[in-house]
């Protein structure tokens, strides 16, 4: 039997290119990620269904008859993107080269097409298939014709087959009925406006009862009095309208005839379509081809033990050697060491011997690549002068969204190799001094050092492509090192104090629980928000208690909007902030404590994507600042006996950055007279003299400030100021009237973000924004959020690790016992010894004022004190 397979190309070419990153493109600039997206996704059909007849339909760009019928017919729908559009001529010449036909044809959609030659199909007893991404064809659905869906989840892609039967037992319904159903519930993605108030469940549930829209309004009366029976009374020509715009046309005049849709294997996979996707390209497609030999590099992995001595005789003055120690804890297992592809495996516990072996490397000009650099420094006595290559770092500031880069995505990602990762080979075995005689994980060991090899020269080319050398060399390699440090320093808690924070945390948490319990008139779980649903919106009867399936929303914006309803509210607030602090602060900070008494955090910096620095078990960037119960957990660090705590703190530098990047001349002046920002803003945007600017203006102004770096809505502005959505606006409008140079600088980021999909800060850090391209709205809203903020955010990240290695590397050159131990966004911690604390001032003042030459003036708050509490 023949069989028919027809493609919906608009909506197969448009799910490819939501679907795979925006930046995929040739080297002639032309985006290639839904031509990707189609071709993958057809093979994989073609290779599960072997058609002998191809046909694929696109739509035209101009009205059809249903627009005729009903002018705002798909009227909420945006246009096609430029990055997509360029596309879709290319996928056409594609399809001719490979000899399958298409067809378009003016005043109708694909749909109909589809429909049509289905129909066709079908009456010449082909078996026919459809490949689409919209639901709406599923009313096309029967014994022989099956709809077929591809749906990506998790970045795994499978696709949903529909007959008639699999319609009917997926949505209750039959192909026909789904039709009925569209009439009475409508669709907002096509903009038919079906009934008011009637969804899919109401829609299933009468179609079901009386299967077409006649009958349902033919029966109305045996329907209960409510509004399902009212609106349907009014609007039965709505009804029917929306339900025939809904149907998919079976009669279309088809500019090609079914048996003109005859394909050849040969022709598909034809030497011409095998070059065209060369010259896209598009290589991860060749592997269709069975005669085609991937051009890339032979993967061998040749590993075997040997000695250090014996690395040292493989290795030549000037080479790249990929290094990898094996360390369980803090005790050397062994070594894996990758020269010219091959690994050499050394079992060896004698830290001294293989730094012997690096020192050798380094001076005789041997690049070592590593995986990771950060923890090798202090057992190898690394120095950021020496030539060592961080794979991790380089491959994050290529793509900052990744979170991890492990080796078997680096290997696939750059050089398209296939490898088992490091949880597939090893599982969860721990390492012990019998690893290397376990064949799995000696192959692990040796895919890090090979990695790393393989890599080096990859990844610094792209570095330099991409502009960022200079980042990676001056600010992103010295920086690994000042974190080494501070993890290393730790910071000093006393146990005692914290101790009796948490005894007092317990005894305030005690009183709440029995007002709580008063409050309510009785006992109950007040940590289970069904529990507390109950009693606040059942038994107290309180406002804004809408019931979900899930019970009633008690989280902390509605519990904030019902403050002043109730004592219990408050007193609710209160005890989930205090039971927070018990187990996220006293209870977590306990057991983080080290034998030496401090606390050993560990700080990242291929984490976020701005290329702030972040911290973790625990996060000590995180401590409460906002209550004064919280604040007092600061009292709990100490610096050691004969030291105090040097606290600087960047003042406005996020402001400073956007006024500087922004180039706006009224911000920068204000700035460089040492103006008050937000009483400066406040007089400018409300028009009043400034020696009139009350601490209520200021406040708005202050928000606003902060708000526009956020690309801060109306809607969320008034909601932090409490006024109404326009007056929030208006201030917003009247912001970037004062400050034009702001809204220009803000609004060129997010059009050079839609056109190169990404942007970067003024070091070049590049921070991709895939969001952009999305088709959801509030996705490409937060896009544009992240276009304007990522840039200043990011700046200010950069700023202030230049002013950490600066810090840094003068404390060290003047041999001064004063460490840096710890950073908070803005703001710096020295441990400074008490006889070298005005010295340790003086250069964190210089050194971070002096981090960055912007167009405004860079300002430090500094403060000492005994315990952290007291630095603020």
């Amino acid at each position: 039997m023949k069989k028919l397979l027809l493609i919906d190309g608009n909506s197969i070419m448009n799910r490819g290119f939501y679907a795979l990153p925006p930046d995929l493109t040739n080297r002639e600039g032309l985006h290639t990620n839904a031509l990707l997206g189609f071709l993958n996704i057809f093979f994989r059909i073609y290779e599960e269904e072997h058609p002998t007849n191809i046909c694929v339909a696109f739509d035209v760009h101009a009205p059809t008859f249903r627009h005729e019928q009903f002018k705002d017919y798909k009227g909420t729908r945006h246009g096609m993107p430029d990055e997509l559009r360029e596309q879709m001529p290319v996928i056409k010449e594609i399809l001719h080269t490979m000899k399958i036909t298409t067809m378009e044809l003016p005043g109708y959609e694909a749909d109909d097409l589809l429909g049509t030659m289905s129909r066709k199909g079908e009456e010449a007893g082909m078996e026919v298939t459809i490949l689409s991404g919209d639901r709406d064809l599923l009313q096309l659905a029967t014994e022989n014709v099956m709809i077929r869906i591809p749906k990506t989840r998790m970045g795994k892609t499978t696709v949903e087959d529909y007959h008639a039967a699999e319609v009917q037992s997926t949505y209750g319904v039959t192909p026909e009925e789904f039709i009925e159903m569209k009439g009475l519930m409508g669709d907002t993605s096509d903009n038919i406006p079906g009934v008011p108030g009637i969804g899919p469940k109401t829609a299933e549930k009468l179609i079901r009862s009386y299967h077409t829209v006649e009958s349902v309004l033919e029966h109305l009366n045996e329907l209960p009095q409510n509004k399902t029976r009212a609106t349907l009374e009014e609007n039965r020509e709505m009804a029917l309208f929306s339900r025939d715009l809904s149907r998919i046309l079976l009669t279309a005049p088809l500019p090609v005839d079914v048996s003109e849709t005859a394909v050849q294997r040969s022709d598909i996979l034809s030497e011409a379509v095998k070059n065209r996707f060369l010259d896209l390209e598009m290589k991860s497609l060749l592997k269709h081809f069975t005669d085609y030999a991937p051009e890339k590099q032979e993967f061998h992995l040749e590993l075997r033990d040997g000695k250090l001595s014996e690395v040292k005789a493989f290795t030549e003055p000037g080479s790249v050697v990929g290094f990898y120690p094996v360390f369980a804890e803090d005790m050397l297992l062994g070594t894996a060491f990758s020269i010219g592809g091959n690994v050499i495996l050394t079992q060896t516990d004698a830290v001294a011997s293989v730094y012997e072996l690096l020192s050798w490397m380094r001076s005789n000009q041997v690049s070592i690549a590593v995986p990771s650099l950060k923890p090798l420094i202090r057992p190898f006595h690394i120095t950021p002068e020496e030539n060592w290559f961080n794979i991790e770092v380089a491959a994050y500031l290529l793509d900052p969204l990744a979170g991890e880069y492990p080796y078997h995505v680096l290997l696939q990602k750059y050089l398209e190799y296939e490898v088992k990762s490091e949880k597939e080979l090893v599982g969860k075995q721990e390492r012990n001094v019998f690893s290397f005689a376990v064949p799995e994980m000696r192959e692990s060991f040796a895919m890090w050092a090979y990695t790393a090899e393989a890599l080096y020269s990859v990844l610094r080319e792209r570095l330099e492509k991409t502009d960022m050398m200079t980042l990676y060399r001056t600010m992103e390699h010295p920086a690994t090192f000042v974190l080494q440090d501070m993890e290393q320093f730790g910071i000093r808690v006393d146990r005692d104090a914290l101790e009796k924070y948490g005894q007092r945390l317990d005894s305030r948490i005690d009183v709440l629980i029995r007002e709580i319990y008063t409050d309510a008139g009785e006992e109950f779980n007040i940590n289970s928000p069904k529990q507390l649903g109950q009693i606040l919106f059942e038994k107290l009867e309180l406002p804004s208690g809408k019931k979900t399936k899930s019970g009633y929303s008690t989280n902390v914006d509605v519990l904030m909007k019902l403050q002043g309803a109730h004592p219990i509210v408050p007193r609710i607030l209160e005890y989930r902030q205090l039971t927070k602090l018990r187990s996220t602060y006293v209870e977590g900070l306990m057991t983080a404590v080290a034998a030496d008494g401090r606390i050993h955090s560990r700080f990242h910096q291929t984490v976020t994507a701005t290329g702030r620095i972040s911290s973790a078990e625990p996060n000590l960037q995180n401590i409460p600042m906002r209550t004064e119960l919280g604040r007092e957990l600061r009292k709990v660090f100490i610096p050691e006996e004969g030291f105090l705590f040097v606290d600087a703190d960047y003042s406005q530098i996020e402001l400073r950055v956007m006024a500087a990047m922004s180039g706006d001349e009224n911000l920068i002046e204000a700035f460089r007279q040492s103006q008050d920002i937000h009483a400066t803003t406040a007089s400018k945007v409300f028009h009043v003299p400034l020696e009139e600017v009350d601490s209520s203006l200021r406040r708005k102004a202050k928000a606003v400030n902060f708000g526009i770096i956020y690309g801060i809505s109306s809607f969320g502005l008034g909601q932090d100021l409490d006024i109404s959505r326009q007056e929030a606006q208006s201030y917003i409008d009247q912001y970037f009237e004062t400050y034009r140079g702001v809204k220009n600088f803000l609004d060129l980021l997010v059009e050079t973000g839609k056109e190169t999909g990404e942007v970067r800060t003024l070091y070049k850090r590049i921070r991709p924004i895939p969001e952009l391209k999305s088709s959801n709205f509030m996705t490409r809203q937060f896009g544009e959020r992240v276009a304007m903020n990522s840039p200043i955010q990011g700046t200010a990240a950069d700023i202030i690790k230049l002013a950490m290695i600066a810090v840094r590397q003068e404390l060290l050159s003047r041999g001064m016992r004063s460490r840096l131990i710890l950073q908070i966004h803005d703001e710096l911690l020295i441990e400074a010894a008490k006889d070298e604390v005005e010295e340790v001032c003086r250069i964190l003042e210089d050194k971070m004022v002096h981090a960055a030459a912007l167009a405004v003036p860079l300002y430090v708050d500094m403060h000492t004190g005994e315990n952290l509490y007291d630095t603020k």
